[in-house]
């Protein structure tokens, strides 16, 4: 694995859409996706970062490699025969509501020369709201990942609009889960995907094998399970102003503490894992100060 302090390059693999927010009033767009997010949050905090995604070639994906370019952030874009993914926030009633157009649904990354040669470089893989209830893209994935126990970050993130088989996606998850070295899951996740609530589904993750669990429970704060299942918590962050938007501080907090591990290293002891997720808490609540997902720092 390449020294954590040199100046090294994540690897963002996932999702990249046109986020459209609908309220009683009006409607706004946003260049978006969890993967997008989590590598434009880390290229602000000045991590060199490569996204993976799939990109269409129109007016949207003119967008969102613009927004790429902007922040730094090296793509390498899988084609998308139906155009760019986009997904539709609609909160006029209250609690969000969330749709997917086509292409979404039918995501898909090729992994050809290029991608295979930015993931055997990278210091560290993030893989986040990836397609893992297809098979054949979750194999031809892992394929390019040596060493995962050591480089491979997970955020399932699921999406209820783009998932076709829960129990493949699972299945698929946990077993690259057990061979990574972070797994970063929230209620959602556990809601979604278990039916269950975040600390049972921690307690699976690490009973099958996962060395190391962060679970972020929105206003309950954070939580990471390391060595053994030593378990290390903290509250959210408290910063002047309203929340304004929660979208994004999950992207938040990974890239946060994906910049922690590539700048200090692994944390090695429960006062590091401290820092790690305090960090991570300023950050995502100073994002959720400002509508939409961009990182921000307090």
């Amino acid at each position: 694995m390449p020294e954590l302090n040199a100046p090294s390059r994540v690897v963002v693999v996932g999702d990249a859409l046109i986020d459209v927010l609908r309220d009683g009033e009006a409607s706004r767009e946003f260049a978006g996706g969890a993967a997008l997010n989590v590598a434009v949050g880390l290229a602000i905090l000045g991590v060199p970062t490569t996204l993976i995604a799939m990109v269409g070639d129109d007016a949207d994906g003119a967008v969102l490699r613009s927004f790429l370019d902007q922040y730094g952030v090296q793509l390498i874009a899988t084609p998308g025969p139906l155009g760019s993914s986009r997904a539709v926030s609609d909160r006029t009633d209250g609690e969000p509501r969330y749709f997917f157009n086509d292409a979404a649904k039918a995501r898909r990354i090729e992994f050809g020369a290029a991608e295979r040669a930015a993931l055997v470089a990278a210091a560290i893989v993030v893989v986040s709201c990836f397609p893992f209830d297809d098979t054949a893209q979750t194999e031809a994935f892992i394929a390019c990942v040596t060493d995962p126990e050591h480089r491979l970050v997970i955020d399932p993130n699921p999406r209820a609009g783009m998932l076709h088989d829960g129990p493949r996606f699972v299945r698929n998850f946990e077993a690259l889960a057990a061979r990574s070295l972070l797994v970063k899951v929230g209620d959602e996740d556990a809601d979604l995907l278990y039916d269950s609530t975040l600390d049972e589904l921690r307690e699976r993750l690490v009973d099958g094998g996962a060395q190391t669990v962060l679970a972020t429970a929105g206003r309950l704060g954070a939580s990471v399970s390391f060595e053994n299942n030593r378990l290390v918590s903290v509250p959210i962050a408290a910063l002047d102003g309203p929340i304004v938007d929660t979208m994004g501080a999950g992207d938040a907090t990974l890239a946060a503490s994906v910049c922690t591990i590539m700048n200090d290293g692994v944390p090695q002891d429960s006062t590091a894992w401290e820092a790690l997720l305090a960090d991570a808490m300023l950050t995502a609540a100073a994002t959720c100060r400002h509508e939409g997902a961009l990182l921000r720092r307090p």
